[in-house]
């Protein structure tokens, strides 16, 4: 005899849910058709990772600087789906997951962070709005963080230390950009420690490269797959490949293009100049990544 969904087994709704039921349906009314439904849309499982990365933020084009315009619905939805993620995660959440086109702000942020206090895994790589002291304050609330994506930047010595001061367990990085030395020599002196390090489909210095795989003597996966290697015009002596392949013999894990010139992604990232444009290529690029624990 069909008992109704209200009476339902728990478990049977919560495996109904995650296997059905979208985020936005998740947050949409569902946890309010009855308590039995309310306690299986709390359960960990629908909640051990938040995927926004099927969220984009909606832009206008305007004629002036800075040639864009936000559209205020826009900020809305997203806040409007962080704070209900939040009431029902009740600060299970492990992995929080940002679209490379979704640009949250400080109070996004720091108001998820803060509720995420198991958070392991931080995939934002998107930080056009965020201050120096919006990303701070979220990270100190990330102390059990052991992986980040993020942009690349010109100082990233405030990240760095945040991390440092903050997240004591921190082990692997992923960054979306450019690398040049002096981003790489406060990664050296910052993060010591660090395991696991991608930097695929970017554009590298190859004084930056040798300084990575020279200082940081703990570090046992890289990928620069598809990244283009730049010389700097200033090197007397170009460092050649076959000195970063020897010295990337000590890692347990080296990563790289056996021949970019025939590789249609490498090709990519030369002709944007190391800044990928992720929109005008397969949407499922910016996810991708060699190194299997950085894969989305």
């Amino acid at each position: 005899m069909f008992r109704g969904w209200e009476n339902l087994d728990t478990d049977i709704l919560v495996m109904i849910f995650k296997k059905y039921l979208s985020l936005d349906e998740l947050t949409s009314g569902v946890a309010h058709v009855c308590r039995g439904w309310r306690v299986a849309c709390c359960d960990p499982i629908l909640w051990n990772t938040l995927d926004l990365s099927h969220m984009r933020t909606k832009f206008l084009k305007v004629s002036c600087m800075p040639c864009w315009y936000l559209v205020g619905h826009s900020d809305k939805e997203v806040t409007r789906i962080l704070k209900l993620s939040m009431s029902l995660s009740k600060r299970n959440t492990k992995t929080l997951i940002f679209h490379y086109d979704l640009f949250p702000n400080d109070d996004m942020i720091t108001y998820t962070t803060r509720r995420c206090p198991n958070l392991r895994r931080l995939v934002l790589p998107s930080w056009d709005r965020l201050e120096e002291r919006g990303i701070c304050d979220a990270i100190s609330f990330c102390k059990k963080l052991e992986s980040l994506t993020m942009p690349s930047m010109p100082n990233p010595h405030f990240v760095f230390s945040a991390i440092r001061e903050n997240c004591k367990k921190f082990r692997e990085l992923k960054v979306m950009g450019p690398i040049d030395l002096f981003f790489v020599q406060n990664l050296v002196c910052l993060l010591p420690k660090l395991k696991v390090l991608s930097l695929r489909c970017t554009s590298i210095r190859i004084d930056a490269l040798t300084k990575i795989l020279d200082k940081m003597k703990r570090l046992e996966v890289l990928n620069v797959s598809h990244s283009y290697i730049e010389v700097s015009d200033t090197e007397v002596t170009e460092v050649p490949w076959s000195t970063v392949i020897e010295k990337a013999f000590k890692l347990k894990q080296f990563v790289a293009c056996k021949d970019p010139k025939t590789c249609v992604k490498c090709q990519w990232t030369e002709k944007d100049e190391g800044v990928m444009r992720w929109n005008m290529y397969d949407e499922r690029l910016w996810k991708e990544d060699e190194i299997s624990s950085l894969h989305l």
